[in-house]
């Protein structure tokens, strides 16, 4: 996407609606000399900024496109459609990954993106959509992420380091593989999410719905946990040193389930089954094994 472009596209735009550059910079809360910079394609603005800009101008973000056309299209990645100017210069003809990181976000839509890698590192989001999204391989670092949602998207293979995760959903989320290290994670919905291969360690996992989730393979580490319930399967999972307050094991099937624990007195069983190894892993916890019927082979 070239900046000179934009910057045409824009200045067509601002006149066809007939307002000056300070008139532009002043509804956008920003410098006329910005503006000006954008029109002789010298930068270009964030996509937030540009989601603004269309409004105003009264376009749709296709307009910005290199091949506009009339039909909207609110689902291609913007991440396609853009690319930041480079620093030696304003167009020297080289596509550059653009980079949101230490940003803050408040009720951007960015659903249908992929490929975002630590794009949003250290930042601030809260209100977003991030719907239908491929973000495998997402490197979060040192983010706050408050009532965004993330439903049936894909962040497998994802790390999730050092953040605040409060209230946000994910529901029907593959979360394959996906490690969270020194993150709070509460008042989240995981309705439906696969945490097949998941980790979750020296953090919190409070308060979070989690019903018809997939629990394979999946660990707690070093994790407080509660006001959770558990139901379904829990297949070849581990518990090791977490701290367990109100969490209840409802309609539950457990099998090859390791607890390494000195207490399971914060862990409530409600018509479960557990087979012969998670039994004597619970009892040797001292949990409460009412509620609990053994598998028998």
């Amino acid at each position: 996407m070239e900046t000179k472009m934009i910057g045409t596209k824009i200045t067509e735009a601002r006149k066809k609606v007939n307002i000056s550059q300070a008139q532009l910079a002043e509804r956008l809360f920003i410098s006329a000399q910005a503006v000006g910079k954008w029109e002789r394609g010298e930068s270009l603005p964030d996509i937030i900024t540009l989601n603004r800009l269309a409004e105003i101008l009264g376009v749709d973000l296709n307009y910005f496109s290199e091949n506009f056309q009339s039909v909207t299209n609110k689902n291609i990645p913007l991440e396609s459609q853009l690319k930041q100017p480079s620093e030696s210069g304003p167009d020297n003809g080289k596509k550059l990954n653009w980079d949101m990181s230490r940003g803050n976000w408040v009720d951007a839509d960015f659903s249908g993106l992929k490929n975002l890698h630590e794009k949003f590192s250290s930042s601030n989001m809260q209100n977003c959509k991030f719907v239908g999204s491929d973000l495998s391989g997402l490197l979060l670092k040192s983010n706050n992420i408050d009532k965004c949602d993330f439903s049936d998207s894909d962040l497998g293979g994802s790390h999730i380091l050092r953040s605040n995760l409060a209230g946000n959903l994910f529901k029907n989320c593959s979360l394959k593989e996906t490690e969270f290290s020194e993150s709070f994670i509460g008042g989240s919905d995981f309705t439906g999410a696969d945490f097949t291969g998941v980790k979750i360690k020296s953090g919190g996992f409070e308060k979070n719905t989690i019903a018809g989730a997939k629990w394979n393979q999946s660990s707690f580490i070093h994790t407080y946990i509660a006001d959770v319930v558990f139901e379904g399967n829990v297949d070849d999972c581990y518990f090791e040193n977490c701290d367990f307050k109100r969490v209840t094991f409802k309609n539950v099937t457990l099998k090859n389930t390791f607890f390494k624990n000195k207490s399971l007195k914060g862990i409530r069983f409600t018509d479960s089954h557990a087979d012969r190894m998670t039994y004597e892993f619970l009892k040797n916890g001292k949990a409460d094994l009412t509620g609990v019927t053994l598998i028998t082979v």
